[in-house]
């Protein structure tokens, strides 16, 4: 059942926010572009079972209803909220794990099974690192719609999400190499960088909740990712 979860979840992670473009997020309510996302879905699933298309289809079918509540029954102004993600996030968690549950030897008996000692940690690796990274952006990006008014507005198109990407990314490597300690590096750089935002009183709340939240995520998500994969075969650092 691990296997077949795994598996499921790195498609998953894959479909929703590598394969999706942004683009396709603004206009998945478009019939062409909701159909295209969820072949998406299917092939991912496919792919990272290495078979087992029924299993892929019923996912897919899955998918198709949470994102249809989602794109069509919610109302535009709470799909960005953080409400609106975790409840999406997590009826999609739901459904991979009753999926896995329902046909937990897929993976075993798909296409990869041979291969299954070095796959699976390199799957839950890249799971963790999309989850840590690209899953954490629209997460932290509805933690902070209550506080819009402390946003700056003097800054580079889309550079706050790059930034948040590349922190968590650095937080994902200092947690598996086994070197946690670097994270204060991190934290002392940034807040070195963000000096001048202490004498502005909403853009320094606004900056370090924001930190806070991404850094958390981060770790996080890394730690359960390091957890996970040792018994996947991972040697992480000590």
């Amino acid at each position: 059942m691990t296997a077949t979860f795994t598996a499921l979840l790195l498609a998953h992670l894959l479909a929703d926010f590598v394969l999706q473009t942004g683009a396709m997020v603004r206009t998945k309510g478009r019939a062409g572009v909701f159909a295209l996302h969820l072949a998406l879905v299917f092939a991912t699933a496919l792919a990272a079972l290495g078979g087992a298309w029924h299993l892929a289809a019923a996912v897919t079918a899955a998918h198709a209803v949470i994102d249809a509540a989602k794109t069509w029954a919610l109302p535009e102004a709470q799909r960005g909220g953080l409400a609106a993600y975790l409840g999406d996030q997590a009826a999609h968690l739901a459904t991979l794990f009753a999926a896995a549950w329902w046909m937990p030897g897929a993976f075993a008996a798909g296409l990869w099974a041979d291969h299954a000692a070095s796959i699976l940690p390199l799957y839950a690796l890249v799971a963790g690192l999309i989850g840590a990274t690209l899953a954490g952006a629209p997460l932290i990006r509805g933690l902070m719609v209550p506080f819009a008014s402390g946003a700056p507005a003097d800054t580079l198109p889309d550079a706050g999400r790059m930034i948040g990407i590349l922190e968590r990314a650095l937080i994902f490597v200092m947690v598996l190499i086994g070197e946690p300690a670097g994270i204060g590096f991190l934290i002392a750089a940034k807040s070195v960088l963000r000096f001048d935002a202490a004498s502005r009183t909403q853009y320094a709340e606004y900056v370090i909740i924001g930190t806070l939240g991404s850094f958390g995520w981060a770790i996080a998500v890394s730690v359960l990712t390091r957890h996970a994969a040792l018994p996947l075969g991972f040697a992480g650092g000590g």
